[in-house]
């Protein structure tokens, strides 16, 4: 069993359809953790481009080529059908699983994409609150419920995937014409393992926009926190611990630079908590990349005067660094040899640019109780060079 978990997932699929006999020995924890960390070891890193369709302005994902010498190409494009109208985001991965979340709607699932397998999580059932305004001295309307800055995590004490989701609430007086909204928020912890919702204290801050997505390192996740006025503006971690479940505030270190003249993007690199750092002018755009060890942050690299280029996506293999242009096209980053590469994704016939976001999950064989890709959920379409594939 040990030489048989270092085979790649579709493998026991295949494995499976031939002697059903094999499936429970796939399917114990011990295979399934070996197999996972033989991935881990041998960075069989999978690689998936979030994107919208410029004709149908559906939103899908491609997954890249990992493969040596081919130059990340798309192998398969795979859309949801359960999103239909709708762009969700992907939060993960955690073990080989992604989250995806409906900001708009109370519509969310985890997935495994590598094992195909798809679950739908229940709606919340938590009671939203009322909002008095002092200022109009009665209770106002509930106008709108959106669903953001979500992560996805392990927690090792009990065994359980955990989803955290932020709940903006919007209020308006209804009897106004034209209502001024009133905002607030509560926070929302979902359990794999119970299939439940709960409401869980919010923090002092809510999380800001992020673009390179769910940032979950070791049992705890992180999302970036801007504050104060233009000349007093500065930027804060928050950190939130999957075991204990609690918030916690964390300070960007100095070397960040000042705000707003820089962004700062938080990310994982290698299994440690990164920071990408570049100016906000996004001319000949430099990056500086952070990563940060037992508390302390070490400069890895820095990228000097990249013209063009507009924001970093994520890494891939070997330290292959994506980013956007100003045409809205992907490139490669190579930073042994300090050279851009093109690749032939054509994201710039994409609809909506601010989709195009980048997600690496290594695979695995986690069961998440939920049931095989059907049409109505998940559609997956090979492409002409990676048709044999799958």
């Amino acid at each position: 069993m040990e030489i048989l978990s270092k085979l790649p997932v579709k493998s026991f699929t295949r494995f499976n359809c031939v002697c059903k006999y094999w499936c429970p020995s796939f399917q114990t924890p011990h295979f399934i953790s070996n197999n996972y960390h033989n991935n881990l070891e041998n960075n069989n890193l999978n690689l998936l481009l979030s994107r919208c369709d410029g004709n149908t302005f559906q939103p899908y994902f491609s997954q890249l080529s990992t493969e040596k010498d081919q130059n990340y190409i798309v192998k398969q494009n795979i859309h949801l059908p359960f999103f239909k109208n709708d762009i969700p985001s992907l939060y993960g991965a955690c073990h080989g699983l992604m989250c995806l979340l409906d900001p708009s709607k109370d519509k969310a699932a985890i997935w495994n994409p590598s094992t195909r397998e798809f679950k739908i999580l229940p709606p919340s059932s938590i009671q939203r609150p009322a909002y008095f305004s002092p200022f109009e001295e009665t209770y106002l309307t509930l106008d709108d419920v959106e669903f953001y800055h979500a992560a996805f995590g392990f927690d090792s004490k009990t065994d359980d995937y955990k989803v955290i989701r932020f709940v903006s609430l919007t209020f308006v007086n209804s009897e106004e014409e034209h209502p001024h909204p009133h905002s607030m928020y509560q926070v929302e912890l979902y359990s794999l393992r119970s299939n439940s919702w709960k409401e869980i204290p919010s923090p002092e801050y809510a999380p800001t926009y992020t673009a390179l997505g769910n940032i979950y390192v070791n049992g705890i996740c992180y999302w970036k926190i801007e504050t104060g006025a233009y000349l007093d503006f500065r930027g804060l971690i928050l950190s939130f611990d999957i075991g204990n479940e609690k918030f916690l505030i964390l300070p960007i270190p100095e070397f960040v630079g000042s705000f707003p003249e820089y962004y700062v993007d938080l990310l994982v690199c290698n299994g440690s908590l990164g920071a990408i750092v570049y100016p906000s002018e996004r001319i000949d755009t430099s990056f500086d990349l952070w990563v940060t060890s037992e508390g302390v942050w070490t400069k890895q690299f820095n990228i000097k005067s990249i013209s063009g280029v507009v924001r970093p996506l994520g890494f891939g293999k070997n330290g292959d660094l994506f980013v956007r242009d100003t045409k809205n096209e992907v490139l490669l980053f190579d930073a042994s040899t300090q050279e851009l590469k093109e690749l032939e994704i054509n994201t710039y016939l994409d609809h909506i640019w601010a989709v195009i976001t980048l997600h690496a999950y290594f695979e695995s064989l986690v069961h998440i109780n939920g049931v095989q890709e059907v049409e109505k959920h998940v559609i997956r379409q090979p492409t002409r060079d990676a048709s044999n594939e799958y």
